[in-house]
């Protein structure tokens, strides 16, 4: 059997937000206090080949949704070694703004997504805006047009896109979401994004407040245990803690980028509890 290859994998922070704990469970939250929000684009960095997981929003955009816009998100790629001009493959989890804004700036990409996500953002639903507010419409018409340019590869379930990368699609959040797992030196670990905005809505079973489906969304909590070997082995999709759990690549990146394919230091996860 030929060994799986072994993927460096990063997050990149590109922005943040202020927010409060009650944003972030639906219900609210009985011990309401201070809560930000992070956001991350996530690379998959192989010997032979790479994939970026989302294209994060622009400045322009930061400005009209009032985040704190730290790094061009794009640009940022250059600093664990890769440049967007020659990225083959990026992985979209979702075509919510802050997960496709980038999508212009790789001229040679090919784009992964889940089919329903595409019938979602441009079928009935986006009418109300609940649902619509998360999208951003010259994303949704970029991606359109990507896929009249034969440059969006849509499926219908669970993929394999190289050794050691594979698609998991899940509903809750968006019509089609997807999470992904990447084989690492320290095995497979499961890129989250919105599967779980937080450590604390999956740990808790208490569902984000963006959702299409909240039954889906709980049984998707069940599926990122189900193919990762420890909750250790589970990133979320805008946790501050992951800059906290992870380490840099290197001294001068800290807070920017964190190494996701070395063991966090996990301490304080115990201490999140249902």
């Amino acid at each position: 059997m030929t060994a799986l290859p072994e993927y460096e994998l990063f997050a990149i922070r590109y922005a943040t937000r202020e927010a409060r704990r009650a944003d972030h469970f639906i219900g609210g939250d009985s011990h309401d206090g201070p809560m930000p929000m992070d956001y991350f684009v996530w690379v998959a960095k192989g010997p032979e080949r790479s994939f970026v997981i989302d294209c994060g929003f622009t400045k322009e955009t930061a400005k009209k949704r009032k985040r704190t816009f730290l790094r061009d998100p794009i640009q940022a790629l250059k600093l664990i070694g890769l440049d967007s001009s020659t990225v083959q493959d990026v992985i979209l989890t979702h075509l919510h703004y802050d997960h496709v804004g980038g999508f212009n700036r790789f001229p040679k990409a090919q784009f992964h997504l889940q089919e329903p996500e595409i019938h979602y953002a441009t079928g009935r639903y986006m009418r109300y805006p609940r649902l619509s507010h998360s999208f951003e419409v010259e994303d949704i018409v970029g991606v359109v047009r990507l896929n009249f340019a034969h440059r969006v590869t849509f499926y219908n379930g669970g993929a394999e896109l190289a050794p050691g990368i594979t698609l998991h699609p899940v509903g809750g959040h968006s019509m089609g979401l997807q999470f992904v797992r990447v084989h690492t030196r320290r095995g497979w670990v499961v890129v989250a994004s919105d599967t779980t905005h937080f450590y604390e809505n999956m740990m808790t079973g208490r569902p984000f407040t963006t959702a299409f489906h909240i039954g889906l969304m709980l049984e998707a909590y069940d599926t990122l245990r189900a193919n990762a070997p420890t909750p250790q082995h589970i990133v979320p999709g805008h946790d501050p803690l992951v800059m906290k759990f992870y380490p840099p690549p290197a001294p001068e990146l800290a807070g920017i980028v964190a190494r996701l394919d070395v063991t966090p230091d996990d301490a304080e996860l115990a201490n999140i509890k249902a």
